[in-house]
């Protein structure tokens, strides 16, 4: 059973766990039947890649920062506190130059930043534990850090819009699969200002689209155009690259499943069933 509180932790237990890496192992081979290598990132982000791409201004809401804490100061401050503490003060943090990132993808940019790709571009896939400072949390639907799986597209305009149109057949089909009644959902952009220019370009092609069960988001398919491309200057085709990007929510396909089928075990053996 999970152990979920108030503050956006929750526990999986041993049969959640088991059926978070099954339904994982079908995502992963989507990237293997379409030839896209696994890379592990760094579970930080440097501040600095995410000023370059506007996070701060654009989602200050959300962010998260990892910081030092300056033993002196905490020494002090712990001897004046009542304990345990609470809250650690602010007075005792160090600038930070790292942040917890609310999405996989932002450090696939960062790590090509200023690469010059083959003409058809490249495709990575990765999974990271993901944070978000969120108004409020609900068990395994809205947590504080959660997983996500996600197959990105660096290349050109053509390949990158390729790859949306393939991966939104790709979950469709694997909804009806399931017996999940999944509906594609046009969603607020996630990288861009609401009033720039290249959210406007948004009425003329969804940057965002999710795949909503029930009314919980349990996936999206992303497309930035060349914003990243631009920001980490990585060339492709002997122009910009565009990006584009599916992604999943882990602990929430553990939830709508396990809904789905009325209990863990059962969402498991459907899961393992999958032809």
């Amino acid at each position: 059973m999970t152990i979920a509180t108030d503050n956006g932790l929750s526990v999986l237990d041993g049969g959640q766990l088991r059926l978070l890496r099954a339904i994982d192992a079908v995502f992963l081979s989507f990237a293997d039947r379409w030839d896209v290598p696994e890379f592990r990132y760094p579970h930080l982000v440097r501040s600095q890649d995410l000023d370059k791409f506007d996070y701060y201004d654009n989602f200050p809401h959300l962010g998260l920062a990892a910081a030092r804490l300056d033993p002196a100061r905490l020494g002090a401050a712990l001897a004046e506190a009542q304990r345990p503490v609470d809250r650690i003060p602010t007075e005792v943090m160090e600038p930070s130059a790292f942040a917890l990132p609310s999405a996989a993808c932002y450090a696939i940019y960062a790590d090509l930043a200023g690469s010059t790709l083959p003409a058809d571009g490249t495709m990575r896939c990765t999974v990271a534990t993901c944070f978000r400072n969120e108004d409020h949390y609900d068990g395994l639907q809205r947590l504080h850090g959660f997983s996500m799986r996600e197959i990105v597209c660096i290349g050109p305009e053509e390949r990158a819009k390729q790859h949306l149109a393939r991966a939104k057949e790709a979950v469709t089909a694997l909804c009806a699969e399931l017996g999940l009644e999944v509906k594609l959902a046009v969603a607020t952009d996630p990288f861009f200002d609401r009033n720039s220019g290249k959210a406007k370009m948004q009425k003329l092609f969804p940057v965002k689209e999710e795949f909503v069960v029930d009314g919980l988001a349990i996936g999206s398919v992303n497309y930035h155009r060349n914003f990243f491309g631009e920001r980490c200057a990585i060339q492709a085709g002997g122009d910009t690259a565009h990006t584009s990007c599916l992604a999943f929510g882990l602990e929430r396909w553990v939830h709508t499943l396990t809904e789905r089928f009325g209990s863990t075990d059962a969402a498991l053996s459907a899961v393992e069933g999958l032809g």
